[in-house]
């Protein structure tokens, strides 16, 4: 065969090799995948660890009129008193200690009461505890006003994120805690109260980061900002000059609204690079081509990564040239926020996610990770990303985690279900926690109870006093679920 004919099939060949494998890997990815398998069975409830499936009384569903709302919440409440049933308060439910459930007892699903009412002169927001993060962004975004601080996805409900006291990527920014004005909830004797920094203030403190034990959360009354426009950078480096970036172009930049970084999970680079991605504010009009990438392509590339180093850095390197082509791309920051989970949704049932969070002091950014550089290479459970997020100190909860200014460390973990893979993460995150108290940090508590009480007491002196005032404001326990079982 002739040399002019060679070269252009070799280089044809090039091309299918190129854009035929990462076709392949990802038509793989989604032929394997069996959703239909993960339905939960009447009579039981579950979260989103899929490893929670409990028996329980009933799910009832709240009103969304508030009056009746109310009038219905005072009567559950009495007839689980009547008949020493516990309650257990549920939104999303994306948690993952079986916070949101109590063997034979009654959950209680927040989600229609989901009201919002939006204050432009006071730049507050009263939204009902069900409400989702994305229902009040698509109210605010008629106002051109934002949230001040949330999580990175806008799937969860209101409630949720109040009791779990989330943090977002809001640089130099306390977790949502900082944003709530007063907060109207339930008492486990049906009394409808306020509470706020002035008014009722224990109780206040008790159930942002509460987990439903002290009080049903009905509404909260929050601060919001103004919608911006906001263009997006990002830069590479050893993960080890982490801080210092982070000080050179964050700390003091004004501009800066959203940022977070990621550690390279990569065998090749395990732990030694990072990268930090920054929203900084513009005069710039938002593209209008947001999203065109389908949000099924990203979950699959992100799928892809499961079990796979071909996958890991297909799509690092899938990112690397969306930056590349999408460079300077301007954004609002309520598209930006308004990420749904479905982004990352695990469809196999063979499988589960896991999530892990510590908080790490400032001083002792580098030291952590050289020591779960040494524990996280052997172990059989798959990593697929580790997501870095500043915390400023929180002032206002019980149970901070955020007891200096912090980083926080956000371990998604993939897993068999199996006992074998169960017993393993067990070990594997108390391993991690001794490392985060040995490092003056602690662990977040909505993922899996895997934890000892003596871990948690390190980690939180404060906890025997915490669970000791749930007799205080509820005596007959009430409320209750797996994580204050587990932990009182």
């Amino acid at each position: 065969m002739k040399l002019k004919v060679i070269i252009p099939l070799i280089f044809i060949a090039a091309i299918v090799l190129l854009i035929g494998r990462p076709f392949l890997h990802l038509i793989k990815v989604k032929w394997t995948e069996n959703i239909d398998r993960l339905t939960v069975p009447n009579g039981y409830t579950n979260d989103a660890s899929r490893q929670n499936l409990t028996k329980i009384v009933s799910i009832i569903h709240v009103e969304k009129e508030e009056e009746k709302f109310i009038l219905q919440l005072q009567s559950i409440l009495k007839l689980a008193k009547e008949r020493r049933l516990p309650v257990s308060i549920a939104g999303g439910k994306f948690s993952m200690g079986g916070h949101t459930m109590y063997p034979n007892g009654i959950v209680i699903n927040m989600l229609p009461y989901n009201k919002i009412s939006i204050d432009t002169m006071t730049n507050t927001m009263k939204i009902g505890a069900g409400a989702t993060w994305s229902e009040a962004l698509s109210q605010l975004d008629k106002y051109n006003r934002s949230i001040k601080v949330m999580q990175a996805f806008s799937s969860f409900s209101i409630g949720g994120s109040i009791s779990v006291n989330g943090h977002g990527w809001q640089p130099s920014s306390p977790p949502v805690s900082s944003s709530i004005k007063s907060l109207k909830v339930m008492t486990s004797d049906g009394r409808v109260i306020l509470c706020s920094s002035t008014e009722n203030q224990e109780l206040f403190k008790l159930i942002i980061g509460g987990y439903g034990l002290f009080a049903i959360i009905l509404e909260a009354e929050l601060e919001i900002v103004r919608n911006s426009s906001l263009q997006y950078s990002r830069m590479t480096f050893p993960a080890e000059e982490y801080l210092d970036y982070f000080s050179k172009y964050i700390t003091n930049n004004e501009k800066a609204e959203l940022v977070y970084g990621r550690l390279d999970i990569s065998k090749e680079h395990f732990l030694q690079n990072a990268t930090l991605n920054i929203f900084s504010k513009t005069d710039k009009r938002p593209n209008s081509n947001y999203n065109s990438i389908p949000t099924e392509l990203k979950r699959l590339v992100f799928r892809g990564t499961v079990k796979s180093n071909y996958g890991k850095q297909l799509r690092t390197s899938l990112e690397y040239y969306a930056y590349s082509f999408g460079k300077n791309q301007v954004f609002t920051r309520n598209q930006l926020l308004d990420e749904q989970v479905d982004l990352i949704e695990n469809k196999d049932s063979t499988t589960v996610d896991i999530l892990q969070e510590y908080f790490i002091p400032n001083r002792n950014f580098n030291a952590f990770i050289k020591e779960i550089q040494k524990v996280l290479p052997h172990q059989h459970i798959d990593l697929l990303n580790i997501t870095i997020r500043d915390v400023a100190k929180d002032t206002i909860s019980y149970m901070c985690y955020a007891q200096e200014n912090v980083f926080g460390f956000v371990f998604l973990f993939n897993q068999p279900k199996t006992k074998k893979a169960e017993l393993e993460m067990k070990q594997m995150t108390q391993k991690l926690s001794k490392i985060a108290i040995d490092n003056a940090g602690t662990f977040y508590f909505p993922y899996r109870l895997h934890n000892e009480k003596s871990l948690l007491h390190q980690a939180y002196p404060q906890s025997e006093s915490f669970f000791g005032l749930k007799k205080k404001y509820d005596p007959q326990e009430i409320l209750k679920n797996k994580f204050y079982d587990h932990y009182k």
